[in-house]
């Protein structure tokens, strides 16, 4: 096989048009862009596994390489296709044990009798993915048969073709056809392939009006495959000719294909994520990733589950822990991009309970090899269902998200001690004051066995690069005694030696402190001033207070967002939205779509978009309140930085109450107060400014105070606040 890795499809010359009267789609097309291609996508109205015996040394070499072919036709296939992409799924573990491509080496014949071997294997590899297209509506009855392919190389470049031909033998080397071509780095046809790139693209996410597109086992669950006779054994009757005789039959629902697991043809995992696969299995099953918000923990959690299926077969149980239901609900829909149909456990016991107990029952039994469980913390420490899970099988895979959250001692008890393989997800695995929980999950989960720092994300491009203005912002008049007071009894409780850690009030009084600063009344006129030049702009996030205010009871907290979202809505006119704890999910999803959509320009949220929520599109974040504790800031910087399409860089917005330096002299003992609190706010400030593009300049903006408190020469002090 010839070295194609290093060229591309830009080196071939190509015709405008092939067409059977001079040329042979399989030898002339086919063969030329294979070898050079990591990508063929065939949107058509037939699909067989004799395509792949048009040209078998060509897709040896595409495969070989890991190409990925994806296809999306109507439900009409061989009878004995539909079996070997059933075998695919059911059988993947035992598949890939046994690898076949050899058998495109041999003759005509070889290659003939081999191809539903072959095409089980693709399919089990996750080389071959493949989805039914069937119409809606009004043309519910007829069938699905566009045309349309695409070849994609490693430098970016395609070439897109479409025409009469489906992605059959007969097709490709036997019918007369004709198909057009577009490549995508000539000038006078980029337009073209970049609109049938889409078009495909829009297919496959099922995004086109008028048509469905079902993964494979969904559209067998379903029922809606459609068998024909093996077109090996009608010689002389092309299989596209099959679609206009009565020959297809109903194949009805096929069971047992519930659930399959394997990477996504359209996700390639980057090093990093292929890392911490790595030292997970060298680390024999256990341990915590260390990664950055927005670096794809959950991905890399998911491919992880699926090596380990890969690698052991069935019965298997995948057991997700989340901390929130708008978390687990994010779980279900990576879960089902990977093949998996979890049992969501949360809420309700009525609506888990029985399905939960029927999934384990099957799989002791034999009757299914996979199963996956997506379940909150709360009814993981529950009795109910600590219950049922004692009939896991062995072959248990614990993955636990913000897995920080479980050091709390109600949930930390409940760690069943029998799951072999544990996973630990999260930014900041080490709880803040909490030494104990932090020995606990470290004890059974196994230590950080894989880092990825956020500079590391910002370095490799896996997060997008920022820029941080901090804005200073001074107290109201009104505000000044309240401010005055509660510095005064920190104070003396500091000057005793009390730790926030150990004693509630100084933690109480620290608590009333923030809240003062978080919804001090200046705060608002200066993000009406700051975001006035952006009124025309989208995505747009503004974080109000935080969490632990995030009720009807806190008055102060709830007339701070609305006052916020009045001044940006009815103020400045904006399309502005709510998002905080008692937003039901289904409103949430849909103002996640709505934001993405542009038809919401800001959310205004509290601290229910801390941890986990995936809102890439976010281009500025406007923080009027900011917690000192690094899990919180650095969660919703990585949160921030997640990359998007068209999203070069993101800015952050600080909102930073200026100490009333000189009133704080006039009063014995306050200054030093002051200036301790404050330095964590610089702790902050600095981490903030550390990694963005402007982030000397942000910091310059402070010379000033930081003079006036002595705080030139910035050490990191020790109790927290909030701004």
């Amino acid at each position: 096989m010839g070295n194609s890795r290093d060229v591309g499809l830009k080196t071939l010359l190509l015709r405008f048009e092939y067409r059977s009267h001079e040329t042979v789609l399989a030898r002339d097309l086919y063969a030329r862009c294979l070898p050079l291609s990591v990508s063929l996508d065939r949107a058509v109205g037939f699909f067989s596994s004799g395509s792949l015996a048009a040209c078998p040394d060509s897709f040896r070499e595409f495969f070989d390489r890991r190409g990925v072919m994806r296809v999306v036709c109507s439900p009409i296939l061989d009878r004995e296709d539909i079996d070997a992409v059933l075998r695919g799924y059911r059988d993947r573990p035992a598949l890939l044990r046994d690898p076949c491509l050899a058998l495109l080496d041999g003759d005509r014949s070889c290659v003939l009798r081999g191809m539903r071997k072959v095409l089980a294997w693709l399919v089990a590899a996750g080389l071959i993915d493949l989805q039914i297209a069937v119409l809606t509506g009004s043309q519910s009855n007829h069938l699905y048969h566009e045309k349309l392919g695409v070849f994609g190389d490693s430098e970016g470049q395609a070439v897109t073709f479409s025409g009469s031909a489906n992605e059959t033998l007969s097709a490709l080397e036997a019918n007369f056809e004709s198909v057009d071509i577009f490549r995508s780095w000539n000038a006078d046809e980029q337009r073209r392939a970049l609109e049938k790139i889409r078009h495909f693209e829009s297919l496959w996410r099922d995004e086109t009006e008028g048509v469905e597109v079902h993964p494979f086992p969904r559209a067998a669950n379903l029922g809606l495959l459609l068998a024909r006779p093996d077109w090996q054994q009608l010689p002389t009757v092309s299989t596209d000719r099959l679609d206009r005789m009565a020959d297809v039959t109903q194949v009805g629902r096929i069971p047992n294909v519930e659930e399959f697991l394997r990477i996504p043809s359209d996700i390639r995992l980057r090093d990093h994520q292929r890392s911490a696969i790595r030292a997970w299995f060298r680390n024999k099953g256990r341990g915590v990733l260390a990664m950055a918000t927005g670096s794809g923990k959950t991905i890399t959690a998911l491919a992880l589950s699926a090596k380990l299926y890969e690698s052991l077969g069935g019965p298997i149980l995948i057991v997700i822990i989340c901390p929130f239901l708008h978390l687990a609900a994010q779980w279900m829909e990576e879960a089902d991009r990977f093949g998996l149909s979890p049992v969501l456990c949360a809420i309700n016991q009525q609506q888990w309970y029985e399905p939960l107990s029927s999934i384990l029952f099957s799989l002791s039994s034999g009757k299914r090899q996979l199963a996956s469980i997506v379940v909150s913390n709360a009814t993981f420490a529950s009795k109910a269902f600590q219950t049922v899970l004692q009939r896991a099988p062995g072959r248990t895979l614990l993955i636990a998200d913000e897995v920080h959250n479980l050091g709390a001692e109600t949930v930390r008890l409940q760690l069943p001690p029998s799951m072999p393989f544990r996973l630990g997800l999260s930014a900041t695995p080490e709880r803040k004051y909490d030494a104990s929980g932090t020995r606990a999950i470290r004890e059974y989960f196994g230590e950080d066995i894989f880092r990825y720092p956020l500079e590391q994300a910002l370095a490799d491009g896996v997060l997008c690069k920022y820029f941080y203005h901090p804005i200073l912002v001074q107290l109201a008049d009104s505000e000044f005694d309240d401010y005055l007071e509660l510095t005064r009894r920190i104070g003396r409780l500091l000057a005793v030696g009390e730790d926030a850690e150990d004693s509630p009030m100084l933690q109480s009084l620290l608590i009333k402190r923030a809240r003062l600063l978080a919804t001090a009344k200046g705060k608002i006129p200066k993000l009406t001033e700051t975001i006035a030049s952006l009124i025309h702009t989208e995505h747009n996030l503004v974080y109000c207070g935080d969490g632990t205010v995030e009720t009807a009871t806190d008055a102060s907290i709830v007339r701070h967002i609305d006052a916020v979202v009045t001044a940006l809505g009815k103020g400045l006119g904006m399309r502005v939205a709510r998002y905080v704890a008692d937003t039901p999910l289904t409103k949430r999803t849909k103002l996640r779509q709505q934001f993405r959509e542009g038809t919401v320009q800001a959310l205004v949220a509290i601290r229910c978009l801390d941890e986990g929520v995936d809102i890439p599109e976010v281009r500025r974040a406007f923080l009027l309140a900011s917690s000192t504790n690094p899990r919180q800031f650095i969660q919703r910087r990585g949160r921030i930085l997640r990359r998007a399409p068209g999203k070069d860089f993101a800015e952050i917005y600080d909102f930073i109450i200026e100490p009333p330096v000189e009133a704080m002299r006039q009063t014995d003992g306050l200054f030093s107060v002051t200036r301790r609190l404050f330095s964590r706010e610089l702790e902050r400030i600095y981490e903030f400014a550390s990694l963005a593009v402007n982030g000397p300049e942000a910091v310059g903006r402070l010379l000033p105070l930081r003079d006036q408190l002595g705080l030139l020469d910035y050490q990191v002090e020790g109790d927290h606040g909030e701004s």
